[in-house]
């Protein structure tokens, strides 16, 4: 999948943002050892320096650990996996409805949008 960086945000922020998806989702999988830094730095098309910042920061919010000859991997703590995913979901939940009640639409009109678009009936 494309890393899809823009310049509006900084570029380790967007990485980390990246790599917590690919957590959430399954992407990457409790225990599973990361591509190298130089690897995921050339994958991203970004520099190595970049790389090892968001990968810092991933290691200080625990998702990401170190063996000192192995590399990195994906923590294996699932209720720290599953507690960001929701976290994420919430704040993505948020930003919709600020956006929909931003277009004038109540929180039942909200509802009956997204019930019919689950069911695929667009109107």
């Amino acid at each position: 999948m494309a890393w899809n960086l823009t310049s509006d945000r900084p570029i380790f922020i967007q990485i980390v943002e990246r790599i917590q998806a690919d957590i959430i989702s399954g992407r990457y999988q409790p225990g599973d050892k990361l591509p190298s830094v130089r690897d995921l730095a050339g994958e991203a098309a970004v520099n190595p320096n970049t790389m090892q910042k968001a990968l810092g920061e991933l290691e200080r919010a625990g998702l990401v650990f170190s063996q000192r000859t192995s590399g990195r991997f994906i923590t294996e703590d699932t209720t720290l996996i599953k507690n960001l995913k929701t976290s994420v979901a919430q704040e993505k939940i948020g930003e919709f409805l600020s956006l929909m009640q931003t277009l004038g639409l109540s929180d039942d009109e909200i509802l009956t949008l997204i019930s019919q678009t689950m069911k695929g009936e667009r109107k």
